[in-house]
């Protein structure tokens, strides 16, 4: 993703958050990770359809990021028609293994909300 560097710093990053959402950001690279995660050296029209709502031009777009990124790895065959195949590198997976308890975190969350019971801001933070 095209960030601009912040000032004052060497390379524009701040902390290791700063740096992984450079990555990360936007609203279908997460899911297209989970994506590729979940089902493993897909084509184009496959990853748009594990993700409703996705446009052609945004997926195209993501994929190159991330692939310039070095986390998703893109291999076309030479046959005809031509198939062009996308997968997750070992960059990637580890990005992946890192958001897991992210999801985890959402998933409880989610699930107190169904419940009626939103989480109390004090017991998410030691129970203060």
């Amino acid at each position: 993703m095209a960030t601009v560097n912040r000032p004052g710093t060497p390379d524009g990053h701040v902390c290791g958050i700063d740096t992984a959402m450079e990555v990360i950001g936007g609203k279908w690279k997460v899911l297209i990770l989970w994506a590729l995660h979940e089902h493993p050296c897909r084509r184009f029209g496959e990853l748009r359809r594990l993700l409703p709502g996705i446009t052609e031009k945004v997926l195209a777009s993501h994929l190159r990021e991330m692939e310039a990124d070095g986390v998703v790895d893109r291999v076309s065959y030479d046959e005809v028609p031509p198939r062009v195949e996308y997968a997750l590198t070992p960059d990637g997976a580890r990005l992946n293994a890192a958001l897991a308890p992210l999801a985890a975190w959402g998933r409880e969350r989610a699930g107190a909300r169904d419940a009626g019971a939103a989480p109390d801001v004090a017991e998410a933070v030691g129970g203060r």
